[in-house]
């Protein structure tokens, strides 16, 4: 899975938006929740920590563009890299096979992460790896069709699972909220109405997963995702990657950044997905991925990919989000850092460094103080890899 090797060609813009993304799932422990409850008063804290967390059910907050952004972003490398194996005369046949390795490490990778606590594996399939991995190979083989018949597959995927998860009953008076992990003082996020059928955890997949989950082994019976989150995710967001490959394919197709064709996609995909959710047709809600969701959490990808196309027009501008190149490039290497050494890393540090001068700034900003220190030992480690060219690959 490591490479040293000397790179191709890259996208400057898209290794950067990457790096965002990316360093937006590392920043999480910067604790900004921490300080905020900390210091209550602080209208700043609260802001932060607001953008650092999920929205309970609708809309977004900057947080939740995090697993969006790293699912688009890998339907916008899909062409750059089929393109790459093309020039090494590589087969269908092989490159086929080899995606399909890719989507079964990306699934045992979910699986591996998400077990890190449990006392045997869980086999759990909200985890952003395991979504893409569980779509990327649908992904592949859309990206050899013309951009006619992607289009129809990216329609048709969406309205298919939005009728499935229209005709399905929706819950009625005297459901048992509580059986299904949604508390009293939670109802108020609830809705009424024909949105009914996109509920906490009372919806088609929920079902699923109460027949699926449990048919694999487990501590005990499967009976609700705390947070709503579902397996059947996984078809949306096929959605999603494939609006990033229709973004990676005008962007090799164009001698130039594509930046107007870019802003013109965000804004219908946006104005459509919000319209679905005003009208009451399909609610926007990330935690269950809904099709509006798709629509709209991809409008705002693509203007993220925009911006990051027009502020790499400029070398010196360029040089500015280099730190963000850094870690775009890694990105695995990024994710798995995030996920397995921030308790090394902030034990170490309160150890030997916690003391004198970073113990006076106070108690309160303590959680971000250690937080920084942690997120920039963690750069060190991937600008370290970055200048001998070792780069993580699945």
């Amino acid at each position: 899975m490591s490479d040293s090797v000397t790179l191709p060609i890259r996208n400057s813009a898209v290794d950067a938006y990457r790096g965002l993304v990316m360093l937006l799932m590392m920043g999480e422990v910067l604790s900004f929740g921490e300080v905020s409850r900390a210091l209550p008063g602080s209208g700043v804290w609260s802001f932060l920590a607001t953008q650092q967390s999920h929205v309970e059910w609708t809309g977004m907050h900057l947080h939740d563009t995090i697993q969006p952004g790293f699912t688009f972003l890998a339907g916008v490398a899909l062409p750059y890299s089929i393109a790459a194996r093309k020039r090494k005369h590589e087969s269908f046949r092989h490159m086929l096979l080899h995606t399909m390795w890719r989507s079964l490490v990306l699934i045992g990778l979910g699986f591996f992460l998400r077990s890190l606590y449990s006392p045997m594996t869980n086999f759990t399939f909200e985890d952003t790896l395991t979504q893409i991995g569980l779509g990327y190979t649908f992904a592949f083989l859309l990206a050899f069709a013309r951009p006619r018949w992607q289009y129809v597959a990216l329609g048709g995927i969406l309205f298919a699972y939005w009728l499935a998860w229209a005709l399905y009953p929706a819950a009625g008076p005297g459901f048992d909220w509580a059986a299904v992990g949604v508390p009293e003082d939670w109802k108020g996020h609830l809705f009424t109405g024909f949105a009914a059928h996109w509920n906490k955890n009372a919806n088609l997949g929920q079902a699923f997963d109460v027949w699926f989950l449990n048919l694999l082994p487990r501590p005990s019976r499967f009976l609700y995702n705390g947070g709503g989150y579902l397996t059947l995710s996984f078809i949306p967001t096929l959605g999603t990657m494939l609006l990033g490959l229709v973004a990676g394919q005008w962007s090799r197709d164009s001698d130039e950044r594509p930046i107007r064709r870019y802003v013109a996609a965000a804004v219908v995909l946006i104005a459509v997905g919000g319209l679905l959710h005003v009208t009451g047709v399909c609610p926007i809600v990330k935690r269950i991925w809904t099709p509006s969701w798709t629509l709209f959490s991809g409008g705002v990808c693509f203007l993220f990919l925009a911006g990051f196309n027009w502020w790499m027009r400029s070398p010196l501008r360029a040089r500015l989000v280099f730190p963000l190149m850094v870690v775009g490039m890694n990105s695995i290497a990024a994710y798995l850092m995030a996920h397995l050494t921030i308790d090394f890393i902030q034990s170490s540090l309160r150890i030997h460094l916690w003391m004198g001068v970073l113990n006076g700034l106070g108690t309160a900003v303590e959680p971000f103080t250690i937080g920084a220190l942690t997120l920039g030992v963690e750069w060190g480690v991937l600008y370290w890899m970055y200048r001998r060219k070792v780069f993580l690959r699945v």
